[in-house]
């Protein structure tokens, strides 16, 4: 099970400079100074990470979390595998991570285009780090206790 465990950690780390940008957005009011150029930088960073962590997430390590489990995933659709998690209890509801992939695509079609009309995009995205968390934790307990890693 090598490879969901590098999804893991590839995950972890998508997270992680997340956050970590997140916080860089809030703490200098960058949302308020879109004409400056570090703000844009950073905020650009930030959706880079937020779309690479959804799309890691959904293509690769859901995908291989199933193969790892014995399901079958190459028939199903997205939102197929967005139902097994659900009923795995791996993800609270398929409908949120619909939102979240959503999100992500307003963000890659919207930005950097114009800036201004993102503004609530951007929020939402931070808040939505609080999904990609717990996703990550359900997932990193699921494998623990079905012993598909060793930890």
């Amino acid at each position: 099970m090598k490879i969901l465990e590098e999804n893991l950690k590839v995950s972890h780390l998508h997270l992680e400079r997340l956050k970590i940008l997140s916080v860089d957005i809030l703490q200098n009011n960058m949302l308020e100074s879109l004409e400056d150029f570090e703000s844009i930088k950073t905020i650009d960073a930030f959706v880079y990470r937020f779309v690479k962590l959804q799309d890691y997430m959904g293509q690769k390590l859901f995908k291989n979390l199933l193969k790892s489990l014995g399901e079958d995933y190459d028939s199903l659709s997205f939102l197929d595998i967005l139902d097994k998690l659900e009923k795995l209890g791996i993800i609270p509801k398929a409908d949120e991570w619909i939102q979240i992939r959503t999100l992500r695509n307003k963000l890659t079609h919207e930005y950097p285009d114009n800036i201004s009309l993102v503004k609530d995009e951007i929020i939402l995205a931070i808040e939505k780090i609080r999904n990609f968390e717990e996703v990550l934790r359900v997932i990193s307990s699921y494998v623990k206790n079905k012993k598909l890693l060793d930890f």
